[in-house]
């Protein structure tokens, strides 16, 4: 079983006398990030969001394209998307923007995935067959889970399988410069499950895609759901070492 972020950070810090590997800021980032599911309300500074998104645009494109596009929603606009989105998910109103896993889930995916599961249920404290507590949990998915900045990513509707990638990578950056101006970050692909009334209910034209929803804001610290570290596998069981 591979060391929790916390586990590994310790490891990796060397006493003062020590030749081991120091940790540079960056990797504290990294190995600190985490999918946060209970902000603060605290407002976050709209300099320190645009400073955010336009450091993430350095992020690397095939042949420089920049495919990616933002949409943000605070205050008025984040809870009309909000709203709208929760009243199709109780009524049933789903509409996938794109198929994101396969259907059924192959082994090991569908272990990993139940596994982080079940253990953010026991965070929440709900049982397992508890549905009405289930449904209002994944609610708290189209409330950005309080966050008080929503995030949509989109790219042109016609770009093919490496603007993905692109728009991947800016992401990732946009989830650890928040780390770097103390923010914390969820990423969440089921907002693209309701599509048609994200796309109606903020603006976005269908010649755009949606890619995925973002929630950003201040950590609740005291949040149990806060403390879930996912684990991961073992750098052998996915890299391959080639020397000849």
């Amino acid at each position: 079983m591979s060391m929790s972020s916390e586990t590994a950070q310790t490891a990796n810090t060397p006493d003062a006398d020590s030749t081991q590997f120091q940790p540079r800021s960056a990797t504290r980032i990294i190995t600190g990030r985490r999918s946060i599911r209970r902000f603060l309300p605290d407002d976050v500074p709209a300099e320190t969001l645009r400073a955010i998104l336009t450091d993430a645009a350095r992020a690397p494109s095939g042949t420089n394209t920049q495919p990616w596009k933002v949409w943000s929603v605070t205050g008025a606009a984040r809870n009309r998307v909000s709203q709208a989105v929760c009243a199709a998910a109780l009524a049933g109103e789903r509409f996938e923007e794109y198929p994101y896993m396969p259907s059924p889930l192959p082994e090991p995916y569908l272990s990993r995935k139940r596994q982080v599961g079940y253990a953010l249920y026991e965070l929440y404290g709900i049982a397992r067959d508890d549905y009405p507590a289930r449904t209002q949990a994944m609610l708290r998915n189209f409330e950005f889970f309080g966050a008080p900045v929503g995030l949509f990513f989109t790219m042109d509707r016609d770009l093919l399988h490496g603007s993905w990638l692109d728009c991947g990578m800016f992401m990732q950056n946009v989830m650890l410069l928040a780390r770097d101006h103390g923010l914390e970050t969820c990423p969440q692909q089921a907002w693209c499950e309701f599509g048609n009334v994200v796309h109606e209910a903020v603006g976005i034209p269908q010649s755009e895609i949606l890619i995925c929803g973002m929630a950003m804001g201040f950590a609740d610290p005291d949040a149990p759901e806060n403390k879930l570290v996912s684990d991961r596998i073992d750098l052998d069981e996915f890299a391959t070492f080639l020397a000849t």
